[in-house]
């Protein structure tokens, strides 16, 4: 059986619909956790009621990304999943997706978090294999939006040069589409819930990463329609700097041993085999 899940607040009924449909197919035994933060359970009788498939879980409060998901993977726990996919309500994909990305973790068992390649509905590209970030990163993406100094930093942090075009281990991979190995989700305890929005996919992917491969597999796509919110919402660009600060206050600032060492690693690495 294969677990996956969506925290919903208020989001797009057309793009929900088809992240939805996109993971649940024509498979009988996939089991969908929709979690919804929205202040009414307008989605309940839309999609649970006609699918035995869909776990409706209604919060009535926004509790939170990371809180959401963990709900989920916390009685998908119960199901005896092998594998748990965290999706965004904004991406949609091909049926034979899923399975590959099941039979790329049955043929590599020391992988315990795997993105496949994110494109934009246009079929443009989206950087989203990252080191983990230093203060520096942040600063210039929050301040310093479309400028030659930004766009030279990003070729380094989003590893960009790599051609996104071979299987790479990856230390920051995006929430939008997290296809993990559910004991190792369980060993971690899931996501931090000190990150309310923002920040929680570093930090998982970098836990995960601690114990376990994290690794970006482009044979296969996804399609994100990836809204950039903080950059165009000053309330949501505030609770990413708030976020940023619990995560360097957590992980340190500018003496991160650890960080230099993986991203020097990540830097130097070659596609495996």
């Amino acid at each position: 059986m294969l677990t996956g899940s969506i925290v919903v607040y208020n989001n797009n009924l057309l793009k929900l619909r088809k992240s939805i449909e996109s993971f649940l197919g024509d498979r009988e035994h996939h089991k969908l956790f929709l979690i919804d933060n929205s202040p009414t359970d307008y989605f309940r009788n839309l999609f649970s009621s006609s699918d035995d498939r869909i776990i409706y879980i209604h919060n009535g409060e926004n509790i939170g990304f990371g809180a959401g998901h963990n709900i989920a993977i916390s009685k998908a726990s119960q199901l005896n999943s092998n594998y748990h996919v965290i999706l965004n309500p904004d991406v949609f994909f091909d049926t034979n997706v899923l399975d590959n990305l099941i039979n790329f973790m049955q043929s590599n068992k020391d992988i315990g978090l795997v993105m496949p390649k994110v494109l934009y509905p246009d079929g443009s590209l989206q950087y989203l294999c990252k080191l983990l970030p230093r203060p520096v990163d942040l600063f210039l993406r929050f301040f310093f939006v479309n400028t030659r100094m930004l766009n030279k930093n990003n070729e380094v942090f989003e590893l960009q040069k790599s051609g996104y075009n071979r299987i790479m281990n990856v230390p920051y991979l995006s929430g939008c589409f997290m296809f993990c190995r559910k004991n190792i989700l369980n060993e971690i305890h899931g996501f931090d819930e000190r990150f309310f929005m923002y920040f929680e996919d570093v930090d998982i992917s970098r836990r995960i990463n601690s114990i376990s491969r994290t690794v970006y597999y482009p044979d296969v796509q996804i399609f994100h329609h990836h809204e950039k919110g903080s950059f165009k919402n000053f309330k949501l660009l505030k609770i990413h700097i708030k976020s940023a600060i619990k995560y360097f206050n957590k992980w340190g600032w500018f003496f991160d041993s650890e960080r230099r060492k993986i991203n020097k690693k990540t830097l130097n690495s070659q596609t495996f085999k």
